[in-house]
């Protein structure tokens, strides 16, 4: 790739990728290259492939794995810290070492595409292209995720509708079993891959009696669904369609859970699936692979790259570097006691991802607004924030610590940090027992990012003592109290009524009590207010629902005031975006 004509400080990242775009690998000899067979590509035009996982796994079945590597981050900004661009630039950099390395990042969703933060291909010289592709709607994942979870709302709604309309001798003409369906107990809304506040609440099936039952119901975005959630810690198909079968749609009158089995809708749902349990091949600006599977939002959802995608990039290189959302306190932690649990792999080593940006914000410093111009604070020196907000930072190195593993941390270099501030960083990080490097991937790509990639080499190389928070067995209130006081730094955890009822529900249910919290809280602080940086104290988790995923096999405590459709601001980035009428070319995606 001739990145030298490539200026990040001069070009926008969609200009960028699409200079880079023209000298892409075909995807036929990024697969050869990585050792694949061609019978286990399924093309998707010259330079997508989805991937045959099942052939590679069972032919690569005898291989030693390679190093596996996740990467996470300190409390961001609303702006974000660049984590995928870490995740990419470290890839590029193991390449630059000579090493054997793939990646492993999540699909973005079209909510944060088309909203603030815009697509999540990573920055500057540290990006997953061809980016339009990757951004929109890639190889139709998140498509076939939305139709599943809404042909469960629709057996669902059908069923309330024919069991309200018809007798049992009707019901049992029409081949159907009256699941005696709890309409105030349902459980499951529908999902559209976009930020859509208006569709949070609403009433539906008004009209007449063959207009539907009329209820309430919401919407959630789909990187949400329990279908995300499956796709990510699925290990296999079968795996998956069990999965998909355990999914409770709503209760019936008794308060026993109705399923997608209970509605013989979890064969068709699977069948909605079964292309995209395959991940997708995709390539850095340097040509190193990228497996691109599962989703985003770790602060409402499980937030990781899939265990699938994980396999088969460990068979396939020495080094394979997975991508984990926001915070250590949200996306690593989930990595450490969810997945890392049902895939039953140990990672070798932990990437923090940390900002001088950030942690001034941390420090004190001016709200940061996104599509607001950066206050003088965030772009000249400003030792006495960095001073503060390392706490921020100290107190993610403990949460990876605490699994066992002693972390990296990447001082994301962006043009206006000062030697001093960057060195206040490294001082405190490696006081906290931590590595630390200084990486200038934006700018340099894989060359930038030399020092990290030594650096997470040598951390990967050294035995840890990797370790669960909790035990299967612990208690589940004691579960959700220890993520609460070991990883956010809470006094202690209170329920609403309404949680304390379903709370009491999970720990009388055999199947759910074993299960581990998959916490919904906010990513712009280590509490539940985001209004609240730095290290808070003196505080308590409020969890005012609690939400039960059999399928994934989790159960979800909602924290604060956080929802699962998040909205759309004044400025969104669908503003800036367009088509070159002449090539067909996506413009303005950032």
């Amino acid at each position: 790739m001739k990145q030298q004509k490539l200026d990040p400080a001069t070009m926008k990242d969609w200009e960028i990728a699409q200079s880079a775009e023209s000298s892409m690998k075909p995807i036929y000899q990024l697969a050869d290259e990585m050792g694949l067979k061609t019978m286990e590509l399924l093309p998707q035009g010259h330079y997508l492939a989805k991937l045959d996982y099942r052939n590679i796994l069972k032919r690569l079945s005898g291989k030693t794995d390679g190093k596996y590597i996740d990467v996470t981050a300190i409390t961001p900004t609303p702006l974000g810290e660049g984590k995928t661009t870490t995740t990419l630039g470290l890839v590029q950099g193991l390449g630059a070492l000579g090493k054997s390395v793939t990646g492993a990042i999540r699909q973005p969703s079209g909510g944060p595409t088309f909203n603030i933060k815009g697509s999540a291909a990573g920055g500057g010289l540290s990006q997953c292209i061809p980016m339009s592709d990757f951004s929109l709607g890639l190889t139709g994942d998140i498509d076939a995720i939305t139709n599943a979870h809404n042909l469960a709302m629709v057996a669902l709604t059908s069923r309330l509708q024919h069991e309200f309309n018809y007798s049992d001798e009707v019901l049992q003409r029409k081949n159907l079993k009256r699941l005696n369906i709890d309409p105030n107990r349902v459980e499951m809304g529908w999902a559209i891959d976009f930020s859509a506040q208006a569709l949070r609440q609403m009433v539906i099936g008004l009209g007449g009696k063959m207009d539907g039952f009329p209820m309430s119901t919401h919407f959630q975005i789909s990187v949400s669904s329990e279908l995300m959630a499956i796709l990510a810690v699925a290990r296999d198909l079968k795996d998956m369609r069990e999965r998909i079968g355990k999914i409770v749609v709503a209760y019936d009158k008794s308060g026993n859970p109705v399923s997608t089995a209970d509605l013989e809708v979890d064969g068709a749902m699977t069948a909605l699936m079964v292309k995209a349990i395959n991940p997708t091949l995709m390539q850095t600006l340097e040509g190193q692979p990228v497996l691109v599977h599962a989703g985003p939002f770790a602060n409402i959802a499980i937030g990781q790259s899939s265990i699938i995608a994980d396999e088969v990039g460990l068979k396939l290189s020495d080094y394979h570097v997975t991508e984990s959302g926001f915070g250590a306190d949200i996306g690593f932690e989930k990595f450490w006691n969810l997945k890392s649990r049902f895939s039953a792999r140990k990672p070798d080593a932990a990437v923090i991802v940390a900002t001088i940006r950030a942690l001034k914000m941390h420090g004190g410093g001016p709200k940061v607004v996104p599509g607001k111009e950066l206050d003088r604070a965030y772009t000249e020196e400003n030792t006495a924030l960095v001073e503060k907000g390392v706490e921020n930072l100290v107190a993610h190195i403990e949460t990876v610590q605490k699994s066992g593993i002693k972390p990296v941390v990447c001082i994301n270099n962006f043009p206006t940090d000062s030697d001093n501030e960057q060195q206040i960083v490294r001082k405190a990080a490696e006081a906290a027992g931590a590595r630390v490097a200084v990486s200038k991937h934006w700018a340099l790509g894989g060359e930038g990012a030399r020092e990290l990639a030594e650096a997470v080499d040598d951390a990967a190389c050294e035995e840890n003592d990797f370790r669960f928070l909790y035990e299967d067995d612990t208690p589940f209130r004691q579960k959700v109290e220890l993520i609460a006081k070991e990883i956010y730094g809470a006094d202690g955890v209170s329920y609403t009524p309404e949680a304390e009822e379903k709370v009491k529900a999970v720990e009388s249910d055999p199947e759910l009590s074993k299960m581990g919290p998959c916490m919904v809280k906010t990513h712009l602080s280590l509490s539940h207010d985001p209004a609240i940086k730095g290290r808070p104290t003196g505080w308590t988790l409020p969890v005012r629902d609690i939400l039960t995923f059999r399928g994934a096999g989790f159960v979800v405590p909602v924290a604060g005031t956080i929802k699962l459709m998040p909205g759309t601001a004044s400025d969104p980035a669908y503003r800036q975006i367009d088509v070159d009428t002449e090539t067909g070319r996506v413009k303005g995606l950032f």
